[in-house]
């Protein structure tokens, strides 16, 4: 069969509407970064209409990789916190141009194919207890639901408690509040599609509430003359440029990782040894859409932690990724469509994916406690930190110290060593 010969797909266990929902599900609550990137990136002297092609560009490639050649359901974009890194770090903080920033990023898709090559990403990945493979889908599942509550106002800043509640009696926190509700419904009575649904319903009660804005249907993408292969050689030698490419590639590396490593034992893919199928395959997608985006334009590339909003729904095939590359494609030019879907229409599957995602934290023996304290510890600060890299270094650099005072020393791998030291030397350098 084609399909299966495409994209993996197995007539006996998937079905094709099933896909293509989960598809378009997975893109509905990942195409805020359309909106996002544009306006961050605008900071910083970028046209926002050329960096709003280019965003959808570099999904649409990563994606196909991920679909054709992967065969798994994950969709790729240009990864939140890497373009706030590009922006206010390094040309606003250091005050780097953004061509020195997109050279930076066009190196670090480079050595990352060769890491790949080399099969050192996927050693990493190995080298992760099972503990922690669980724990990392836990900690995700906190890390985008409290993306969901922030989105949606739910959630807001408070100088005295750091966070407390929004507003939740008017506005996007009210809109959330309702789509929760009503997805949660449609989800507790299993009705197909129910995400997918529960966005689209939502969004229309945005309309009356005047949340939901309407700002024309069809608009031809605008070019990528101002920012295509706009790179900046002269500094490619220097400290700040070798410190900058390593900070992009630590990110880009384990925010990927806890992605796929999360996303895949939610999708029941992980195979019996703890390993994830075609995952040098995943990472090559990854690799080649950033070394796409930085010549579109835009920052790092990487799977979408919000994938797992479309394997929730039942995605398991290339066939989800194709649907998502294929929606990038249609959002182009339909921009404006898109892009009237509120974030408190998505907050409300965000949250409740984050529900789906804390499942596998029942496979952790919370009575072993050198397996659960790091676990815990890894969970806890992924969403605490804002960062899914941040809780993996942190789960296994506790992880390698508590076992190995505990004199637990059969438990940790040389290679578990050598990563628990680099991710110390991380934190006291970068």
């Amino acid at each position: 069969m084609l399909l299966k010969k495409l994209f993996g797909f197995d007539p006996a266990k998937n079905k094709i509407r099933t896909e293509i929902l989960a598809g378009i599900t997975t893109f509905l609550t990942m195409s805020y970064i359309l909106a996002v990137n544009p306006n961050m990136f605008a900071i910083c002297g970028m046209p926002a209409n050329s960096v709003f092609t280019a965003t959808a560009l570099a999904a649409i490639i990563g994606t196909l990789v991920m679909a054709f050649w992967a065969k798994l359901p994950f969709g790729l974009a240009p990864g939140m916190g890497l373009n706030a890194f590009f922006v206010f770090s390094v040309c606003l903080g250091m005050g780097h141009s953004w061509q020195f920033a997109l050279t930076a990023i066009l190196i670090e898709g480079f050595i990352f194919i060769i890491l790949t090559l080399t099969n050192l990403r996927e050693a990493i990945v190995n080298a992760i207890p099972v503990t922690l493979k669980h724990s990392i889908g836990a900690g995700i599942g906190l890390f985008i639901a409290f993306i969901g509550l922030q989105n949606a106002g739910l959630i807001v800043n408070n100088d005295a408690t750091l966070v407390s509640l929004g507003d939740i009696t008017q506005g996007s926190a009210l809109l959330a509040i309702i789509g929760i509700i009503i997805t949660g419904v449609l989800v507790v009575k299993n009705v197909p599609g129910s995400l997918l649904i529960g966005i689209l319903i939502t969004t229309a009660i945005g309309i009356p509430m005047g949340i939901t804005t309407y700002g024309g249907i069809v608009s031809l993408p605008a070019s990528l003359d101002p920012i295509f292969m706009q790179f900046q050689w002269e500094e490619i030698l220097s400290m700040n440029m070798v410190v900058i490419v390593f900070t992009f590639l630590f990110i880009d590396m384990f925010d990927t990782i806890g992605t796929l490593v999360g996303v895949a034992t939610k999708a029941n893919m992980m195979q019996p040894d703890g390993k994830i199928p075609k995952i040098k395959q995943a990472f090559m997608a990854d690799a080649i859409a950033t070394i796409a985006g930085a010549c579109f334009g835009t920052s790092t590339t990487t799977t979408y932690v919000e994938s797992a909003s479309g394997v929730a729904q039942g995605g398991r095939t290339g066939l989800t990724a194709f649907t998502i590359a294929i929606c990038f494609g249609v959002a182009l030019l339909f921009s404006p469509l898109f892009l009237a879907i509120p974030s408190a229409a998505t907050a409300p599957v965000l949250i409740l994916v984050g529900l789906f995602m804390m499942s596998p934290i029942k496979l952790i023996d919370f009575d072993r406690f050198s397996e659960s304290i790091p676990a815990f510890i890894c969970v806890i600060m992924m969403p605490l930190t804002y960062s899914i890299s941040d809780g993996i270094l942190l789960g296994m650099i506790s992880y390698v110290i508590i076992n190995m005072l505990s004199g637990k020393f059969k438990k940790i791998t040389p290679t578990m060593y050598i990563l628990a030291i680099l991710f110390i030397l991380k934190y006291i350098y970068i």
